[in-house]
């Protein structure tokens, strides 16, 4: 009764909202001219030049917060380029930061990367594996320029692991999972906290107080501004936004105020400022000359967290969790090279897909050398043929918590249901194990309710390791039947038992002492030399083995200066209060 009681309270309160009003939008954030106003400049068309790539990625961003799945949050930009390009309706990424964006950059599934459990910490002494070409490094050899600005939060205790280092020509933005986003400080426990702003492979002293999604469109704005449009360019444009924590400026906040949730309030605010970042980008793609041959990507990284504001709604689960609110990405591709645009695609595409597609564009050579799970997608996506992909691996991660109920047994011998993993097979979806909070939430559901409430519909009946659902007929998971078909189950654990087979060992370290920000001058950065000898810790995500850390830690601070010493403690004294979740 009081999961109805809830719901109903929650709908009402959404649909007594309606649209509210943009014109409160700061004038002096947006371009004066409308992005599509730009009639005579058009640049000479060449067809088979190489397309400028342009890859839109936001943090945490929910399958219900954009305009065209009916949100209570403007989206203008991001509503006209998807209507005029092609909506991916049935595109699929990880749960969480590291998972996703090491599957953009590598075209590999997790347990190829050995990095299927969890993400990437500040302090653990692990990256994206060296031994792995890159997007990037591909479009390069292919001739392009390729930049990178925003959040990297694949790795970087070595010098070796920095972007710069893994195929970007340049890099401005942040190392860590998340920041504030004036000051720049990132925290990774009480007392761990230090500034992450980084400019190449330097540390970007004095730049906080702009709002980063200024900042950053300014800077993508300025590699536009000063690139030969003859020369084909990638830009990775990684919103921190709209990662916790909540702070839009004030004036955004405004068209929004009618809203009762105040974490929804300032979340709606900060993508409409994503959405007015994307339009000065635009913008600048047809000012300077490369929108004619470009290629427009706008992907999520994972599903939104309804505790911080973010909406999956009507899908189930969220952030952190293998429900389709936790896997199902906004996504969709604007460019006037489509054949066929203006409309929705049901193709199954998955952010693995990215690597071989952009690089086949880019006339870069993807062999079965490579070892990549995505698929060239393109001629899905351009001219509406079927997608070359059957199936997804979402994860099999062995390190998460057991399922109590699971057992071999359950999993008729052939996969151990205890264990968290989820695969789709054409209509099909299995989960096993754990995967994580299975509610339903409406927007606007208040965001300090008791935890208790949060477990009232999930927590009905009895406690499954199995689930099986038909995504295609019930993609809101309502209706489970592992019961009913138990040969597709059988079909489907055997699938997993096929690509766990094929996994490589999980790469989780303990936390490095040497990493905090105290022995590096108040700022996140590589703390392990390229000398120091390292062995690879066991599949069970133990600590490396570290041969000189006593030497190391003294080296490091006999080569503190005092005023370095002085900036850290004011810096730690500013920020002990925060407490950003990663």
């Amino acid at each position: 009764m009081a999961v109805h009681a809830l719901t109903g309270l929650s709908l009402v309160s959404l649909l007594s909202l309606g649209y509210l009003s943009w014109d409160s939008v700061k004038p002096d954030q947006m371009e004066n001219e409308p992005f599509s106003d730009f009639k005579g400049r058009k640049p000479e068309f060449k067809p088979r030049q190489p397309p400028h790539i342009i890859f839109f990625m936001t943090d945490d961003q929910g399958f219900h917060d954009i305009g065209y799945h009916g949100s209570d949050i403007r989206t203008p930009t991001l509503d006209k380029l998807a209507a005029e390009g092609v909506k991916l309706e049935n595109y699929y990424v990880q749960p969480i930061c590291t998972p996703s964006r090491s599957q953009l950059i590598t075209g590999r599934y997790q347990i190829h990367t050995g990095l299927q459990h969890s993400i990437i910490r500040p302090r653990q002494p692990n990256c994206l594996p060296l031994d792995q070409v890159t997007l990037p490094q591909k479009l390069r050899e292919a001739g392009y320029a390729t930049h990178m600005v925003g959040k990297w939060h694949l790795g970087f205790y070595k010098k070796e692991c920095l972007p710069t280092r893994r195929g970007f020509d340049t890099y401005f933005g942040s190392l860590t999972g998340s920041v504030d986003y004036y000051t720049y400080e990132s925290c990774d426990g009480p007392g761990q906290c230090g500034y992450d702003l980084h400019e190449g492979e330097s540390v970007a002293w004095g730049r906080g107080g702009k709002y980063s999604t200024h900042l950053y469109t300014q800077r993508v704005r300025k590699i536009l501004a000063a690139h030969d449009p003859h020369r084909p360019l990638f830009i990775f444009l990684s919103f921190q936004a709209v990662h916790t924590p909540l702070q839009p400026p004030k004036g955004y906040i405004y068209p929004y105020r009618g809203m009762g949730n105040v974490a929804r309030r300032k979340y709606a605010a900060m993508v409409s400022i994503v959405d007015e970042a994307v339009h000065n980008v635009t913008y600048a793609l047809r000012k300077y000359g490369f929108y004619q041959n470009s290629v427009i990507i706008f992907s999520t990284d994972n599903g939104g967290q309804p505790f911080m504001g973010g909406s999956n709604w009507p899908l189930r689960g969220r952030k952190g969790t293998y429900w389709e609110g936790g896997v199902r990405g906004l996504g969709f591709v604007h460019s006037p090279l489509l054949r066929r645009r203006r409309r929705v695609s049901r193709a199954l595409v998955h952010i693995t897909d990215w690597y071989p597609t952009l690089v086949a564009l880019a006339g870069g050579n993807v062999s079965l050398s490579d070892g990549l799970d995505g698929h060239d997608v393109w001629p899905a996506l351009s001219e509406g043929s079927e997608s070359p992909r059957l199936e997804i691996l979402h994860n099999i991660d062995p390190l998460h918590s057991r399922a109590k109920h699971g057992s071999w047994q359950a999993g008729f011998r052939i996969w151990d249901t205890a264990v968290q993993a989820a695969i789709r097979v054409g209509d099909w979806k299995l989960l096993t194990g754990d995967p994580g909070h299975g509610d339903w939430v409406p927007p606007q559901v208040l965001a300090n309710f008791p935890g208790n409430w949060w477990n009232l519909e999930r927590g009905a009946g009895p406690r499954n390791t199995v689930w099986l659902f038909n995504v295609t007929g019930d993609p809101y998971e309502r209706h489970d039947l592992s019961s009913q078909r138990p040969d597709v189950v059988k079909e489907l654990l055997a699938r997993l038992a096929h690509h766990n087979r094929t996994a490589v060992a999980v790469r989780y370290p303990d936390n490095d002492p040497r990493a905090s920000p105290d022995f590096n001058g108040g700022a996140w950065g590589p703390w392990v030399g390229d000398e120091e000898r390292e062995t690879e810790g066991n599949s069970l995500g133990g600590a490396r083995h570290r041969t000189s850390w006593k030497k190391s830690k003294t080296k490091k601070k006999k080569k503190k200066c005092k005023i370095c010493k002085l900036r850290s403690f004011f810096r730690k004294l500013n920020t002990r209060i925060m407490s950003n979740k990663i």
